[in-house]
């Protein structure tokens, strides 16, 4: 526990940042583990990547796959200002396995480190490394089975929610620039992606004191990163919510996405009336399986 005499730099909910770089966390997390039974609807399983960082991912297939059957592959980053969440909590283990089965795709959803005691850009390197793992796979000879077998390689989404909509695109352009042998980017989805405005982003300049924290930062405003014109995949979906607090910063590179020479299409879907990542905490409500059903509609169009 931080100690009552340090000063808060930033006070969230769920979260507070110290003056001293410390962080105190207030939500524990609902630990839920993987389950490789066949018979289930959807079976996971946890894979350390990088024995030496300690990145791992948890995977979902469906429990009902046939052996020579191959799925469209989502790579999934989990949100939580950069700070907390966890692909081993409740909140994201729940709806990769509802995605995972509504849609009948496999899920890759990566653990990276979390700052500050890590800070940015570790959480995108990190991402951007279970990326490469998982693109190694593409000949069918990496070191996952599931993946070997099942992953449809020419059909590969990346995506995410709040920081991790931020980290996905990152991982976009970057898988654009790289050009991995073997791997079509289809979609990409950002879900009330967090990005930059022109005012200098608090918290995130204390995550990332490399950053100027505002729009000039090609990860806050990737609309400004060079590389955009050959950024991977040939659709990209945005999810916002009308009273989101990130809203305006996520329409702002909707509509530069849309401007910009990249060549592919862009779409969006707004929710009225509800707020920042409803749809994690709410999955059930009527507006939350809208979202559902046309985030499965989207992996699933031909």
């Amino acid at each position: 526990m931080a100690s009552d005499s340090k000063e808060i730099a930033v006070d969230m909910q769920v979260f507070h940042i110290y003056n001293d770089g410390s962080i105190q966390r207030f939500l524990p997390i609902q630990f839920i583990p993987t389950s490789d039974d066949p018979n289930a609807a959807v079976r996971s399983k946890d894979v350390v990547i990088d024995s030496e960082t300690g990145v791992s991912v948890r995977i979902f297939m469906p429990g009902r796959c046939d052996r020579n059957q191959k799925l469209p592959l989502v790579v999934y980053i989990h949100g939580g200002a950069f700070c907390i969440g966890s692909v081993t909590g409740a909140t994201y283990h729940n709806y990769l396995t509802d995605l995972v089965e509504k849609a009948n795709v496999i899920a890759v959803s990566v653990q990276y480190r979390l700052a500050p005691e890590h800070p940015l850009p570790i959480a995108f390197d990190d991402s951007w490394a279970a990326f490469q793992w998982v693109a190694g796979h593409a000949n069918s000879n990496g070191p996952d089975p599931w993946l070997n077998e099942h992953a449809d390689f020419r059909r590969v989404f990346v995506g995410g929610d709040s920081a991790g909509g931020n980290i996905a695109n990152d991982v976009a352009v970057r898988a654009g620039d790289s050009k991995l042998h073997g791997v079509e980017v289809e979609g990409i989805f950002l879900m009330h992606p967090w990005f930059g405005g022109k005012e200098v982003d608090k918290l995130y300049k204390i995550l990332c004191p490399t950053s100027s924290a505002r729009d000039d930062d090609p990860r806050l405003n990737p609309a400004v990163d060079p590389r955009i014109g050959t950024m991977a995949g040939r659709r990209v979906l945005f999810f916002l919510a009308e009273k989101d607090l990130l809203r305006n910063r996520a329409k702002a590179y909707y509509e530069a996405l849309k401007k910009s020479e990249w060549s592919g299409e862009v779409e969006m879907m707004e929710s009225e009336g509800d707020g920042h990542c409803f749809h994690l905490f709410h999955p059930k409500t009527d507006k939350a399986v809208a979202v559902m059903d046309r985030l499965v509609a989207f992996l699933n169009a031909p």
